[in-house]
């Protein structure tokens, strides 16, 4: 398996060093990566929508009331998770965890359905597998110059002085500036002259279900001479995302893969459009995933020494919304 993902890697490499463009799928463990020409892409059945590249041709209308309904595991269930997350931070063996569980919806849209009308920076429909609208950018690159935005703090908008609230809350603010700080570090590696730009920048996320604001940065570097013109490089040594591991990252790992006890997938993985010049690549959150003839939402949020069971609870049932208005 690691052979010929180790194969996939080259494949990136060689493609974009010979400035052919291509559409990739890494999955949260790297053990499962697509690469797909532009050619190829109508024939895999994926649907693509990004900010700078669209496979989506024409408007579609949807005509019908949405039904949809969650069914989150109780508080006891998301609890043994959090327990064994919350053991490993006060013995140190991380300081961020970001825990995430899957939540099973039903709903009359299909998953194309999701993809056409949901409103987000990046969307990929997978034929009969998944469908994703994430709102975080994972790495840019432009010109030489390599750009990430971590996303981490959420508030429901509508509440009192929302975006102000969230700017100060000591739990959220300790969350984001660890991960800033993570990333700094992961940018280290394949970048040179790294800086953070913006900090603590708020956004609204808007959803049918409820409007969030969200907190994110930008730490930007130019790529180092020998990850130049080599996405698959560059990508296996940032993998996986920093954003939805925590810190450190490989003792990290071992502690989400055994407090979640479900495969996360693709979902947390990261996927992008190389267009024989620059890269916009996101991070697959807020995704909906077909097993059987159910759906499942995966979830989740960051946990750290200040976290509250009942706080992470709600944001991570907070998540499970559809952004169609």
């Amino acid at each position: 398996m690691f052979s010929m993902n180790h194969q996939k890697f080259l494949e990136m490499d060689e493609l974009s060093l010979q400035k052919v463009p291509y559409f990739f799928m890494i999955d949260f463990l790297s053990e499962n990566v697509k690469v797909y020409r532009e050619s190829e892409i109508k024939k895999s059945g994926l649907l693509i929508d990004f900010q700078n590249f669209s496979t989506v041709t024409q408007k579609h209308n949807l005509n019908k009331k949405i039904e949809w309904k969650a069914f989150p595991e109780t508080l006891e269930s998301f609890k043994e998770g959090f327990d064994k997350v919350q053991k490993n931070i006060r013995l140190g063996n991380s300081y961020l965890v970001n825990y995430t569980r899957k939540t099973e919806v039903q709903t009359n849209l299909s998953l194309e359905e999701i993809f056409y009308h949901s409103i987000a920076k990046y969307k990929v429909f997978c034929e009969d597998f998944f469908v994703f609208f994430s709102p975080e950018t994972f790495v840019k690159i432009i010109d030489g110059k390599i750009l990430t935005y971590p996303m981490k703090g959420t508030i429901d908008a509508s509440l009192e002085n929302a975006a102000e609230v969230l700017k100060n809350d000591r739990k959220e603010k300790a969350e984001h500036y660890t991960v800033v700080d993570l990333l700094r570090n992961d940018l280290s590696m394949v970048a040179d002259d790294v800086i953070v730009d913006q900090f603590q920048h708020i956004e609204l996320i808007k959803t049918q279900q409820k409007d969030l604001y969200a907190m994110s940065s930008e730490i930007s570097g130019r790529v180092k001479p020998e990850f130049e013109g080599k996405i698959g490089s560059l990508m296996k040594k940032l993998l996986p995302a920093g954003s939805i591991l925590g810190a450190p990252k490989p003792k990290t790992l071992e502690i989400i893969l055994e407090a979640e006890g479900y495969d996360r997938g693709y979902y947390t993985g990261v996927c992008g459009w190389f267009d024989g010049e620059n890269l916009d690549s996101c991070v697959m959150i807020r995704f909906i995933e077909k097993e059987g003839d159910r759906l499942y939402f995966k979830s989740g949020g960051g946990i750290t020494h200040m976290s509250k069971l009942e706080d992470e609870y709600q944001e991570m049932k907070n998540k499970i919304y559809v952004p169609i208005h």
